[in-house]
């Protein structure tokens, strides 16, 4: 209920005057959100242990930094369907708790399939791997274009749907026929796009947590500073550009970590006869650490290069 409530209250202020949020707004925001979700993590430490105060510190920055790769596709989405800006920060507001409703069952299920089946933890682990190099190998060289998914496309065909904004409604009624808005569909671009993220993402985070309820709430607070980060970062976000190379590393570390947990738990009849492997499994304070220290080198690495492609560019061009 917390969380519905977060949720909720930021619904209100958003619907009362739909527009584009300042600056000053958004880190207010943001800050209330990082305040509460570091006193959510200081409360799970003195109730339930430092352990579990550091694998919900763990997940969460894992799940903010692999948030902000969505971002991305945040934007190509609002410039595909021609969003006016005054309308986006309600869109990303709805789409996210699409995405909050689809990653609560995701979450479940996988809850469900590890508490019952030890060995998932081999598939996600090998995902998260693969996952990593194929970020890593792939990740600048993507379209910068959006493709709608087989149900946006399904369902552009079976509605009636104006190419016109309502104001953030996603249908009115017209001559006795409803008719469907972009917003609609923009809706669902945004909360069926995360869930694709949340695939990675949410394996992630079971690698570094057993319990489902960290791992929600991870993903909330992760989602509910997205719409304060798209508009503080916008078009900074081409400045991260190693961005894809550190979120690899930390996947692929949590990836192996994963099949580590798996052997040293094994329970799987062809490997090492069905026993447990003797194996060393990272703590979830290296895990912390590591994933800390990779993003910080990561954002620093990408600021420093990005300075000095502006600098390279400013020298090159006549005059200069």
């Amino acid at each position: 209920m917390f969380f519905v409530g977060l949720f909720v209250l930021d619904l209100v202020v958003v619907r009362r005057n739909p527009r584009i949020p300042t600056t000053r707004e958004c880190l207010a925001w943001l800050g209330l959100y990082v305040g509460i979700a570091v006193a959510f993590g200081i409360a799970l430490g003195i109730w339930g242990g430092p352990h579990r105060s550091a694998e919900f510190f763990a997940g969460w920055i894992t799940e903010y930094s692999l948030s902000v790769d969505n971002l991305f596709v945040f934007i190509l989405i609002m410039g595909r369907f021609f969003v006016p800006r005054a309308l986006q920060q309600s869109a990303l507001l709805w789409g996210i708790g699409i995405a909050l409703v689809l990653r609560g069952v995701f979450i479940a299920l996988g809850a469900a399939a590890i508490e019952h089946y030890t060995w998932v933890f081999y598939i996600f682990g090998f995902f998260l791997v693969f996952t990593a190099v194929k970020l890593a190998t792939e990740g600048e060289s993507e379209d910068d274009e959006y493709r709608e998914n087989a149900l946006i496309r399904w369902v552009a065909r079976h509605i009636t749907m104006t190419t016109e904004f309502a104001g953030t409604s996603i249908s009115y009624i017209e001559n006795g026929r409803r008719t469907w808005t972009p917003m609609l569909i923009v809706l669902l671009a945004l909360g069926t796009t995360d869930l694709l993220f949340a695939i990675d993402s949410i394996p992630a985070i079971f690698g570094l947590t057993d319990q489902a309820y960290i791992v929600f709430a991870t993903n909330v607070f992760a989602l509910l500073g997205l719409r304060q980060l798209y508009f503080l970062l916008g078009a900074a976000l081409d400045r991260l550009i190693y961005l894809s190379i550190g979120l690899s590393v930390v996947l692929g570390f949590i990836g192996v970590s994963l099949v580590l947990e798996a052997l040293a738990a094994n329970t799987v009849s062809f490997i090492n006869s069905g026993a447990p492997v003797n194996v060393p499994v990272p703590t979830t304070g290296l895990s912390l650490g590591f994933i800390v220290a990779t993003l910080v080198v990561t954002a620093v690495a990408s600021l420093a290069r990005s300075r000095a492609l502006e600098r390279a560019n400013q020298q090159e061009q006549p005059g200069a």
